[in-house]
Formats: structure tokens, C-alpha cells, sequence
């Protein structure tokens, strides 16, 4: 390397150390050494090897870049920034403020280059696993000899913190399982957690544990200011396409600083104006300038915009004679990065009659799934390991595996916190609408990955069986009881829970024209009777959230029974020995508050008449939250402690799921 360009490539690799530095102090807030430490990795990736076109971010054939050490986001917003994309200087100052581009850790669908919202460790390199999963598939499905559309890379920057977290270990066995030879990931070496020092918990043999999982492993050791270094390792794991690649970087946290570097308060707090100017100094910079760019730095790092121009233009050249040579696979590819459904897409779901039951939510799911598959090819999605049990395995499609990335049937693995953390990867790259499915309890082990999946509005779609303490005699452990209140908590997340299989059909209509959050479906285990809908609403009134499955006879009711799910069917039952004692109910099935919320008041005050203060939910959960819809002077017949072990008819008759504690309490209400 010539004088001139060491150099230049100083420079450059400075400006994003101090625009770090900088924007950090000025916030006073953040998180500078990370930025510091591995602002040349950053440089030679953007610089060298990143293939991407800046004014266009959602460009398909790009590179994908993760930083799953999200607390570095300094780094990803000036080197962003440095290479042009729509984000400016004055966004950089902004660091951390109300309304700017530039949050703490980065936050897709805010700055424009981010692909995922990250910060929690370990699920941005599940996030990374995902991506690499929706681009293999979707290599196997279109590419064609000569004709590939679909070539890219995806890029992991870690830390120690990420390595800790063991989600993201479940996602590192998955990828050397699979062989996604795509998955570049570089783990961030700096010996520096909040603590101190991480040999106070942590001497795990990375290169080995990454080795025993199949990865193709580099320890490149303490070179992380080497370019040349830096740049051959890259290339070396860009070579191996038969394996995800780790490169393991001795980095020092906080480099430059004459009294923070390898301290751990140089990980999470600003440096300080005094040790701002020293640094500067070890840099060979102006001290006394604030977010200072050379102009040689701006000319050359924005080059990345013309060559970013021309990848893409050569791409669609590529595409358009591919076009031309395989239309029909164009159209499909077009669709699915679109997320278009195809006209008639649900024309083969069918309808069940009260003679096809009863039948399970669960078994009646996997009915309606199979029955539109064929026609969204780019729906793909699996679970963790309980395929037989949540009813979710495509029946026209093998597994997704080494030679068979075209299949759409995901086997996860008992491994819930990288099936729904790379759902939401596979969402995100594009091309591919994910859906992810274990028991309702397990959403205790998905919950961090659904959270980030609604922050993020991805349409993911998940599958949740077994749905409460009618699971019977496996016991409390297996028996949601809070889960509905705590998910029905989280904002931008559907939550459905049908009552039969014909609700349950609905529920795949909504949640698959759903674009802008995820949707749950919330299924029984145990088997339903399927409502007679010639005497009761149609269920496609589960579109509107709630609404009036059984009318009062007088035009007014004395009492509301409302319910979801199973006891959909108890509170019929109820409503028709109310009626007998001349009591005049109205019985609302209530499938999904979220829905139900969207809807204009004037429908929410038909549906619930705010008239009627006689209101009983029934509910095998929680009854948090469900005071919104009864009301002060109504009731709720739910569950407040645990569950048991025992055949679930005795469960659900034990917790008082039945007709005649359904009509007591509403007597009760009523002062009857």
C-alpha cells in the first residue's frame, strides 16, 4: 500500500472515530470505545468489499449489515453518513435526541441503511442467521445459470455481549447445521463488558465453540487497525461458501485514549471534553474542532454513491433479461419481495359445517394453511420441533436443508429464541413472509424476538397451540395463564384467538393481509365444536374484532357474555339456560382486542352497548386488562394462579369454566 493511501485510509478511519467521539460528548450519552475500536473494520467493509448502493437502501441484491453490538450505533451512523446515504451532519449532531435519525442503537424504518432494530444482545446475529436463510431459499428457488438474481452477502458485527447471551448460540448451531456459507460475522474481541474486564465471567474458547458448530473460523488476533489484515480475513470468509464464517478481532475499546482505552467506561460513557482532546491529539487531529470532516475524507468515501449506482444499474440489466428469459418466475420473484397476495389466493380455504366437528383450532389451522400455501410461494416457515403437534409442516415441501434451500417447511429445533428472532430476519431481507409456530407457552422463550418483531411492524405470522389449561395433564408448566395479557401488552402486536375452525380460517385472512405488525393466532389443543352458522353470525365477523355471534330477543340486553376462543361455546350455552330464566343475554365472541380497537366507536358501542353494565368475560388467563371491555360493575371469569396436572376436562371444571358458573355470576351481576 502506497504512502498516499495509508494515508487517505487514516483519515478517513479517524473522521469516524471522532465524529463518534464527538457526538456522543455532545449528547452526553452513549457509547464511544466500540466506534473507536472498530471504525477501520467499518472503513475496509464500506470501503472494500460492501456491496451497496447508498441512495437507494432497499436495493434487493445489497449486502446485508447487522451491528448486532447495537450500543456501537455511532459507528453504523457515520460511516452511513461518510458514504452518503439520506442522513446528514446535522443528524449526527442529533445524536440521541427527540426525533432525529439517530436513536441510541439503531432502529429500522428510522436511519436509512439500518436492517434491523438492534440493541438486546444476541438478536441481531439471529436477526443475521434469518437473512441468510430468506437469501439461500431464495437463490435455489429463481437463480438460473447465468442468470443470478439473487448473489449477497450478510455481515455481523459482535460483541463479547452477544456471544454471552446463549440465544445467540441457538442461532450459530442452526447456521453451521445449514450451512449458510453466506453469514460472515465478526466478533468484536475486546476483553470489555459494563462490569470490567470479562475475564470476571467469561473464558469461553470462542474459536472452538464456533469450530464444534461448523463455522469456518479465523482468530486474526490483535490487528484490528491492520487494513490489509482486516481486508484478507474478509475475503478468506467470503471464499467459504460451504460455511457461515467467524473472524475473531482483538480489538481495544476505546483506542486512542490516553486514559480510557481497554476501561470499561470507555464502553458506555462519553469520554470527556479534557480526554476528547487528548484523544484527538493521539489521532494527530484538530483538538479544538467539533465533528471536524476533511474534505478529502467526504470526496473519497463518497464515491461509494457512483459505484453504489452502478451495482445496481448492472443488477437490473441482469434482472431484465432474466425477465425475459423466465417471466413467470420474475412475476413470483416481483410478488413476493412486494408482498402482494395473488387474486383468490383463500378462494380454497374452506368453510366447515357444525358436521366436519368438532375439530381442534390447532388441526383446523393446519387445514386452512395448507389449503392457500401453493398459491403464496413465498410464504416459508416451520417450528420448533413441534410440527406434528402445531399442525404447521407444508405438506407439498421437504425441509429447508443443505441441498434443498428451495423448500419452504423451516425445521427449527427446540430453539424458539433464534425461530422467531430469524423469522423476523427472513422478513426483513425480503422476498420471504415468515411464519414461526411452537405451544403458547413458549412464547416465554420467543418473547424478546416478538417484541422486536412489533417495535419493527414486520408481518411475521406466529402459530401458538396449546393454548391454556385445557392442555391437560402436563401440567403448570405448560399451561399459559398470563401469557394472553402480557403479549396482548406488547404495541403493534395482533393477537387472535379463534372459536372454532371457521373463526380460525378468518384468522389466517387477517393475519395474512396484515402488513404492518405481526399477528398471533392462539389455538386450542383440545377440539371444538364448530358453531352452526345458519343460526349464529358469520365469522367473518372475526375481521372486525369482536362482534355479535348470538343477539339478545328484546333489541337491548340485560347482560353481555363475552368471550374468546373455547369458551365461545360455554357462554352459547350459558346465554340459552339465561334465556330460560328469563334472562335476556347477548353473547359476543371477541377474538382479537387489537382488531377490535382499530374499528370506529360508533361499531365498538353497537357491538358493546355502553347502556349495559351487566358484563361478564370469560377468559381461561389472566383477567388483566379485560376491565377495559366489563367494565367497573362487571366480571371475570379467569385465572389468577396456576395451573395442574390432570385430564383438562377436570382442569377446566375445576377452574370454574363451565355453564353454571357462567350463569351464576351472570345472575349475580344482575342481582338475581
Amino acid at each position: 500500500m502506497d504512502e498516499e493511501q495509508h494515508t487517505l485510509d487514516q483519515l478517513c478511519i479517524n473522521t469516524i472515530r471522532t465524529l463518534a467521539m464527538d457526538a456522543v460528548q455532545k449528547a452526553n450519552s452513549g457509547h464511544p470505545g466500540t466506534a473507536m475500536a472498530l471504525a477501520p473494520l467499518a472503513y475496509v467493509l464500506w470501503t472494500k468489499l460492501l456491496q451497496y448502493n447508498p441512495r437507494n437502501p432497499n436495493w434487493f441484491n445489497r449486502d446485508r449489515f447487522v451491528l448486532s453490538c447495537g450500543h456501537a450505533s455511532m459507528l453504523q451512523y457515520a460511516i452511513l453518513f461518510l458514504t452518503g446515504y439520506d442522513l446528514s451532519l446535522e443528524e449526527i449532531k442529533d445524536f440521541r435526541q427527540w426525533g432525529s435519525k439517530t436513536p441510541g442503537h439503531p432502529e429500522y424504518g428510522i436511519t436509512p441503511g439500518v436492517e434491523v432494530t438492534t440493541g438486546p444482545l444476541g438478536q441481531g446475529i439471529m436477526n443475521a442467521v434469518g437473512m441468510a436463510i430468506a437469501e439461500a431459499h431464495l437463490a435455489a428457488v429463481f437463480n438460473r445459470n447465468g442468470y443470478e438474481i439473487g448473489d449477497h452477502y450478510t455481515y455481523v458485527f459482535c460483541g463479547d455481549g452477544d456471544f454471552m447471551e446463549g440465544a445467540s448460540h441457538e442461532a450459530a448451531s442452526l447456521a453451521g447445521h445449514l450451512g449458510l456459507g453466506k453469514v460472515i460475522c465478526v466478533y468484536d474481541d475486546n476483553h470489555i463488558s459494563i462490569e470490567g474486564d470479562t475475564a470476571l465471567t467469561y473464558s469461553d474458547d470462542v474459536a472452538k465453540r464456533f469450530e464444534a458448530y461448523h463455522w469456518h473460523v479465523q482468530n486474526i488476533g490483535d490487528r484490528a487497525n491492520d487494513i490489509q489484515a482486516l481486508t484478507d480475513a474478509l475475503v478468506r470468509a467470503q471464499q467459504d461458501r460451504e460455511r457461515p464464517s467467524l473472524i475473531i478481532l482483538r480489538s481495544h475499546i476505546g483506542y486512542g485514549s490516553p486514559h480510557r482505552q481497554d476501561t470499561k467506561e470507555a464502553h458506555g460513557e462519553p469520554l470527556g471534553e479534557d480526554e476528547v482532546r487528548l484523544t484527538k491529539r493521539f489521532y494527530g487531529w484538530p483538538d479544538d474542532e467539533q465533528f471536524y470532516i476533511p474534505e478529502r475524507v467526504l470526496e473519497h468515501m463518497r464515491q461509494a454513491v457512483e459505484r453504489g449506482r452502478n451495482l445496481e444499474a448492472e443488477w437490473n440489466q441482469r434482472f431484465a433479461a432474466y425477465k425475459k428469459a423466465y417471466p413467470a418466475l420474475a412475476e413470483q420473484f416481483q410478488r413476493g419481495l412486494q408482498g402482494d397476495l395473488p387474486g383468490g389466493w383463500d378462494d380454497d380455504i374452506p368453510d366447515f359445517d357444525p358436521s366436519d366437528g368438532p375439530i381442534a383450532t390447532r388441526a383446523a389451522s393446519g387445514t386452512v394453511l395448507n389449503a392457500f400455501a401453493e398459491k403464496v410461494p413465498w410464504l416459508m416457515g416451520g417450528s420448533g420441533d413441534l410440527a406434528p403437534s402445531t399442525k404447521t409442516l407444508l405438506k407439498n415441501s421437504g425441509y429447508f436443508a443443505r441441498g434443498a434451500y428451495a423448500n419452504r417447511n423451516m425445521a427449527w429445533g427446540i430453539r424458539e429464541h433464534a425461530m422467531c428472532a430469524c423469522s423476523s430476519g427472513m422478513t426483513l431481507h425480503g422476498g420471504v413472509r415468515s411464519y414461526a409456530a411452537t405451544f403458547f407457552i413458549f412464547t416465554d422463550y420467543a418473547r424478546p424476538a416478538i417484541r422486536l418483531a412489533a417495535m419493527m411492524k414486520l408481518p411475521v405470522i406466529y402459530v401458538m397451540t396449546h393454548d391454556s389449561i385445557a392442555l391437560g395433564e402436563d401440567g403448570p408448566t405448560h399451561q399459559p395463564i398470563e401469557h394472553l395479557a402480557s403479549l396482548r401488552a406488547i404495541p403493534n402486536l395482533c393477537v387472535i384467538r379463534p372459536s372454532d375452525a371457521n373463526e380460525t380460517a378468518y384468522a389466517w385472512r387477517a393475519a395474512m393481509t396484515r402488513r404492518h405488525g405481526p399477528t398471533m393466532l392462539v389455538l386450542t389443543r383440545q377440539k371444538l365444536p364448530i358453531l352452526d352458522r345458519s343460526k349464529f353470525a358469520g365469522a367473518d365477523g372475526l375481521l372486525r374484532g369482536a362482534y355479535i355471534l348470538s343477539h339478545e330477543k328484546s333489541g337491548f340486553p340485560d347482560v353481555l357474555l363475552i368471550a374468546s376462543g373455547s369458551e365461545v361455546e360455554l357462554i352459547l350455552q350459558a346465554r340459552a339456560k339465561l334465556v330460560l330464566e328469563n334472562i335476556d343475554a347477548r353473547v359476543v365472541s371477541m377474538p382479537s382486542w387489537e382488531i377490535f380497537k382499530e374499528q370506529p366507536r360508533d361499531f365498538r358501542n353497537k357491538v358493546l352497548p355502553p347502556g349495559v353494565k351487566a358484563r361478564l368475560a370469560v377468559e381461561p388467563g389472566s383477567p388483566q386488562g379485560w376491565r377495559d371491555w366489563v367494565g367497573d360493575k362487571g366480571d371475570v371469569i379467569g385465572i389468577t394462579k396456576f395451573g395442574t396436572s390432570a385430564p383438562y376436562k377436570d382442569n377446566v371444571k375445576q377452574y370454574g369454566f363451565t355453564v353454571e358458573n357462567i350463569v351464576d355470576r351472570a345472575k349475580k351481576l344482575l342481582g338475581k
